[in-house]
């Protein structure tokens, strides 16, 4: 094989490894979505959940979709913002 096949291939493989990290973490935002759902807790702003969904899906992205690192933090944010969504409000102001 010559240079630039072996580039190539890397390439591959290294957006495939991307894709599937993305993929985990789609899985894992629907998870908690449905776990906090079940447990009747707030799951935050519908439209974060289903913009980060709509986001990981459409072809029309910042980076090209080969790259997906866009789509992973689109979709930790809305990680965060379910999780956030859960923590109680403090009970007097200063108290963490």
């Amino acid at each position: 094989m010559d240079n630039s096949t072996i580039v190539l291939v890397l390439a591959a493989v290294a957006a495939a490894v991307v894709l599937g990290f993305a993929v985990v973490l789609l899985v894992r935002l629907v998870k908690a979505r449905r776990s906090l759902r079940d447990a009747g807790l707030p799951t935050g702003p519908r439209w974060v959940f289903w913009g980060a969904i709509l986001y990981l899906v459409l072809p029309t992205d910042l980076l090209p979709d080969p790259v997906y690192l866009d789509d992973i933090g689109v979709l930790l944010l809305a990680l965060r913002s379910m999780r956030a969504a859960t923590r109680p409000l403090p009970d007097k102001p200063g108290d963490f």
